[in-house]
């Protein structure tokens, strides 16, 4: 049995009291679900979750808007800030989209689609976006998303970058690739130019609302994690948003398309979707820690490449879903993206075995989307875990990603305290800090550097923090000042780095002024009262520990010599911050009555991880009770444990139906189901006896499953999108 470590919840701004409530009977205002949709009501795609976001700026979208508010459906609307169907749109010389296209070195630009760029977001633009939604929020929308601000790094050479150019820095243009310090400061440029946009529709739209009619409106951004973003190479204003008061919070866009990214571990380029997933989700919670601001975590289950088949996007689903769950503190969700592209279409494309979604598939979707509603819990239980440890990054990581970049790493991999070409492709820097532990079942959390000096305490959670300045560099030596202090306080750093990375050499505030440090960790060193060159070693500072290592953190990722080498500086930083190792093939976290947990492959054990007692499987499409659950490595379960129950009254346990109602009296239970067209309704709900009377709409209903162990009821109900149960005990 594995002793359980109790780690407190993090509670955030909005909580709802769960305790008064019936399980899985929400109030859609309280907009715990949602999904995006291009088109107007359709009962194939009725998921009944809380919110719609009709997506696009067509005249048809306040139609759209009504089709949806007239089936129970909270409105709100998504769009996108940086590319779209924006073809009537004209500067004041006349000029086209076009002429704000992202454009590479080569001078091609790069395009979403047919006369739909990525956008280069000049004020014009953005007071373009506020006229556009004008007509939005006069349909009586609650919420406008401004999707993906994304600046790709290899661009910055059109003619509109090179204006903005001139009004940001007040000097002559420099072409990104010239040298590490023009593209660093192309790249900051970008950050700028989203944060400014997405800052001005904000303003004017919430204004709009609140002087027209008097409403609230909402600001949020989908966005992709800054891990994604940085591998992918896309600049984005990412937690430069929490600074401004009128963005109400995220999107995390995660799914199977960005986590399977392959990184390197122990010598091998490989997909690790579940790891990387959890890492994305986990710098995605750090964002809004703290900060009372709304995050929905995404979830996909297929993807943008329509050439997978079924088991595919099934098996990849389920592990980018068990990952979101491994992160307690968020508790709303984007079911989907579109669900019409998954419920009308066949995959794998251009196929001849294409197919439809199969029907389990369906049903266990659905069963997934309504329990979502419920992840809101304030038991948060980790098994065996060596919580605590948190890896550095920060904005600035997206800045190192274009020319020059690759062409001055090592061609090979001989030294270890310089990265290579891969691994700069591949993100090694910060992979080699993040997955090793993460495959020893530690949930590592990367930590938000830019937060540090944002929000005092921010970093008081962690006891041990990883941070290198090889792959980013912090924008104020504020945020060393910062580090420094909780170190003193009590924390274990663990710095990673030889000073080898030719971004140090860009103008920032470590050269300049009365500063002369030849790389920003010189400055955190003597702020640690070190040495500014202070070699590997260990070294004590207040009430903390310091451990250097001089080598490049992409170096961890070569071999599994190189990974156990970076595991052996972590442990006696565990030790000296109190913290106790824990090394496991599994990471299992409780959240109420749930059990979520993953068996991970490639790790120290090839043993699956076994649970014993009496649960519900709810990635199952008959939802059945388990008295023992086997996990191999590489599966992942999220389960519902029976014995959380209350046995003194009836309580629903999970249904591929939204229960609308539950009303409760004596012996009798009454309750209402709701569901989306031509889904398989199955349903497992608790009672304190075994039923006497059943009826679906009235009419006489036997054809159910009793489970005396368990005592839950199990059935599957008519093909019929609403209807009304009532049970007798």
């Amino acid at each position: 049995m594995h002793r359980l470590i109790v780690i407190a919840g993090i509670i955030m701004a909005g909580q709802i009291n769960i305790s008064e409530a019936t399980r899985l009977v929400t109030d859609r205002e309280l907009e715990l679900t949602g999904f995006q949709e291009a088109a107007a009501f359709k009962p194939v795609c009725d998921f009944r979750n809380d919110f719609v976001m009709v997506y696009g700026t067509g005249d048809d979208r306040p139609d759209y808007i009504k089709s949806w508010v007239e089936k129970g459906y909270v409105p709100h609307f998504m769009t996108g800030i940086a590319w779209g169907g924006y073809q009537d749109f004209k500067d004041l010389n006349g000029n086209n989209i076009m002429s704000l296209a992202q454009t590479r070195a080569d001078g091609t630009q790069w395009l979403h689609g047919k006369m739909t760029p990525y956008i280069v977001p000049s004020v014009e633009f953005a007071d373009y976006i506020c006229d556009k939604l004008e007509p939005i929020i006069d349909s009586g929308v609650k919420a406008i998303y401004l999707e993906e601000p994304e600046f790709w790094a290899n661009a910055g050479f059109s003619d509109a970058f090179k204006r903005e150019w001139r009004l940001f820095y007040d000097e002559p243009y420099e072409r990104p690739g010239s040298s590490v310090d023009a593209q660093y400061k192309t790249n900051r440029l970008k950050y700028y130019l989203y944060q400014r946009a997405i800052r001005r529709v904000a303003e004017k739209s919430k204004e709009y609302a609140l002087h027209k009619y008097g409403r609230e409106l909402k600001i949020y951004v989908p966005t992709h994690s800054l891990i994604n973003y940085t591998q992918w190479g896309i600049v984005s204003p990412q937690s430069s948003l929490i600074d401004s008061n009128v963005v109400d919070g995220c999107i995390a866009q995660i799914w199977t398309g960005t986590a399977r990214t392959p990184n390197v571990y122990q010598g091998r380029l490989a997909e690790r979707t579940f790891e990387t997933a959890f890492l994305e989700y986990g710098v995605m919670q750090e964002l809004v820690r703290g900060t009372g601001r709304k995050m929905w975590f995404l979830h996909d289950p297929i993807e943008d490449n329509p050439k997978h088949d079924w088991q595919d996007y099934r098996f990849n689903y389920k592990e980018t879903l068990i990952a979101s769950l491994l992160h307690p503190h968020i508790w709303r969700y984007e079911i989907c993206p579109w669900p019409s592209r998954i419920l009308t279409r066949k995959y794998p494309s251009n196929s001849q075995n294409a197919s439809y979604i199969p029907d389990d598939y369906l049903t266990t979707l659905c069963i997934v989307f309504n329990q979502l509603r419920d992840m809101n819990q304030q038991e948060i239980t980790w098994t065996n875990a060596t919580k605590g440890i948190g890896v550095f990054i920060a904005d600035s990581s997206m800045f190192q990603r274009a020319e020059p970049a690759e062409s001055l790493a090592q061609i090979n991999e001989k030294d270890p305290s310089k990265a290579g070409r891969k691994d700069i492709e591949h993100f090694s820097g910060f992979y080699g800090l993040t997955v090793p532990l993460v495959k020893l079942g530690i949930p590592v959390m990367p930590v938000q550097l830019d937060n540090a000096a944002r929000f005092a305490g921010y970093l008081n959670d962690y006891k041990v923090l990883v941070l290198s300045y090889e792959f980013f560099k912090p924008q104020n030596p504020a945020l060393n000042q910062a580090v420094a202090q909780w170190v003193a306080n009590g924390g274990s750093l663990v710095y990673v780095g030889g000073d080898t990375d030719p971004f140090n050499q860009v103008s920032s505030w470590w050269n300049s002024g009365e500063n002369s440090y030849k790389a920003p960790s010189q400055h955190l060193m003597q702020q640690l009262g070190l040495d500014k060159d202070a070699p590997t070693g260990e070294y004590e500072y207040g009430k903390g520990t310091v451990f250097i290592e001089r080598c490049h953190p992409a170096h961890f990722t070569h071999s599994a010599a190189a990974g156990e080498k970076y595991i052996n500086i972590i442990k006696p930083a565990c030790k000296a911050a109190g913290l106790e190792w824990h090394e496991n093939n599994f990471i299992q976290l409780r959240r109420g009555p749930y059990i979520i947990a993953a068996c991970l492959d490639e790790s120290v054990s090839d043993k699956p991880l076994e649970l014993e007692g009496l649960f519900v499987d709810i990635f199952h499409h008959e939802l059945p009770v388990l008295e023992r659950v086997k996990i191999k490595p590489g599966s992942h379960s999220w389960l519902f444990d029976i014995n959380k129950i209350k046995k003194d009254k009836a309580e629903p346990i999970a249904s591929a139906a939204r229960f609308e109602s539950w009303e409760q009296s004596g012996s009798n239970v009454i309750f209402k189901l709701s569901c989306p067209e031509n889904a398989k309704i199955v349903t497992r709900i608790y009672l304190p006896a075994k039923p006497v009377k059943m009826s679906i709409d009235d009419m006489a209903f036997s054809d159910y499953k009793w489970d005396e162990k368990s005592s839950t009821l199990f059935f599957e109900s008519p093909d019929k999108p609403r209807q009304s149960i009532e049970i007798n005990w």
